[in-house]
């Protein structure tokens, strides 16, 4: 049997799959409100101390001499090598020369210790880069209600803009609730997921449209869920191919880029779930019909056949 010969009732289950989306986007919006984000150094303001070993560098001992110090809010990864270590520090108070009394430990400890660099993110520039983010993610969203409402049709547009709201949501609700790591890698995956539903959601779309215009003497579920069949095989191969790059990203490429994979992972699922079931539920609950659909004449059409 060919992929594109699917004939899976998804509208049958749509009922599901809203109680399913409300309880997750309760849990996630209930975590944000009561318990937050867990916000990186890029957010919340800190150093960031780059060093580098003659051998092997021992993380654990390095974490240890970190806590003896009286450091409680800290990452020590590996960066580019198992030699070179790259620590970052919380600290709300701004203290500048932080830096410096690491580096001063760190070399007490081990005197072949190498300073490579030291940077330091101050809270207020932390604070613009969180809200600069949260508008650059506002401002997307509205240019993405613009542009479906002109290609397709304005409950196209609610609908594209819904799925995508509900993705973004129930990604950060899940960093919330397991308590990892918000930096800006993590935020620039979010933007990758916007683009990547986005344009899922066009493809589905699309074919809807193309369905409304040409199929007659079908309900507007029968039309909206033989338009997801169509297109399944398409969204599965897409998702799948992404999944196993991002896969690989997440186990080989280290714990600078962990987060940046785990949103995207969680991205495509919840992505191509939306694409699916939110973004059809908006256009049914919308009650969509043919008439949406319909091609407008051009003015003046009507005298056109006249003799």
């Amino acid at each position: 049997q060919s992929l594109m010969n699917f004939n899976i009732p998804f509208m049958r289950y749509r009922r599901y799959a809203t109680i399913g989306s409300l309880v997750l986007l309760l849990l996630s919006v209930g975590s944000l409100s009561f318990k937050g984000l867990n916000l990186g150094l890029d957010f919340s303001g800190g150093t960031l101390i780059e060093v580098s070993y003659e051998e092997a560098a021992d993380l654990i001992d390095i974490r240890d001499l970190m806590t003896n110090n009286g450091f409680d809010d800290f990452q020590v990864v590996n960066f580019g090598s198992n030699s070179d270590v790259l620590i970052k520090v919380a600290d709300k108070n701004g203290n500048s020369q932080l830096g410096d009394v690491i580096y001063k430990f760190l070399q007490d400890a081990d005197p072949s210790t190498e300073l490579k660099r030291i940077e330091f993110v101050g809270p207020q520039i932390g604070s613009e880069l969180r809200d600069q983010g949260g508008l650059g993610m506002l401002v997307a969203l509205g240019m993405i209600l613009l542009y479906v409402a002109f290609r397709f049709q304005y409950k196209f547009a609610l609908g594209a803009v819904a799925a995508l709201a509900h993705d973004v949501v129930i990604i950060l609700g899940l960093f919330s609730l397991l308590s990892w790591d918000f930096d800006l890698t993590v935020l620039a995956a979010l933007l990758a997921v916007i683009g990547y539903s986005l344009n899922d959601t066009i493809v589905v779309s699309d074919r809807i449209r193309e369905n409304f215009r040409g199929e007659r003497g079908f309900e507007p579920d029968e039309i909206v869920n033989r338009s997801i069949n169509q297109t399944l095989s398409r969204t599965l191969i897409t998702s799948l191919t992404t999944l196993l790059v991002l896969l690989a990203l997440f186990i080989f490429g280290g714990d600078m880029i962990k987060g940046f994979s785990q949103a995207l992972i969680i991205g495509v699922l919840v992505g191509t779930y939306s694409s699916i079931y939110v973004v059809a539920n908006m256009l049914l609950g919308l009650s969509i019909t043919q008439d949406d659909m319909a091609i407008p004449e051009p003015e003046g059409a009507e005298f056109d056949d006249m003799p």
